[in-house]
This record gives structure tokens, C-alpha cells and sequence, in this order.
């Protein structure tokens, strides 16, 4: 089962599309900085999860 669910991050992020996009990059920036953690504890070690898991927080917003 993903965690954190889709119904959950969908509450922070309107579109599949951009939670797609923003998850991409900043597993890319967590992939070539694995210090620059937000969370004080994930659930998981792989960065895309872990990703997912900052968009679940509210801790990694949209830039425009």
C-alpha cells in the first residue's frame, strides 16, 4: 500500500500532475543531496517516498 495515501496528498496538491512533478524534483534534489532532509523521521529510505511524505507534511510546496 502507498504511503502516504493518494486521497492525502491530494489535499495539499490540486493536480496528480503537478504532486507528479513536485515529487520528480525533489527526489532528484534528495538523490544528489541526501542531507537535505526535512522530516525528523520517514517511514521510508527511498527518496521518492520520502518525497511524497514532505508533500504530505505541507513541507514542500509549489514554486511559481
Amino acid at each position: 500500500m502507498l504511503y502516504p495515501s493518494i486521497h492525502e496528498l491530494k489535499n495539499n496538491v490540486d493536480s496528480k500532475y503537478l504532486l507528479v512533478t513536485m515529487a520528480a524534483k525533489r527526489a532528484r534534489h534528495l538523490q544528489d543531496h541526501p542531507d537535505d532532509l526535512i522530516l525528523d523521521e520517514y517511514k521510508t529510505l527511498k527518496t521518492v517516498s520520502r518525497a511524497l511524505e514532505e508533500i504530505a507534511e505541507n513541507k514542500v510546496t509549489e514554486q511559481r
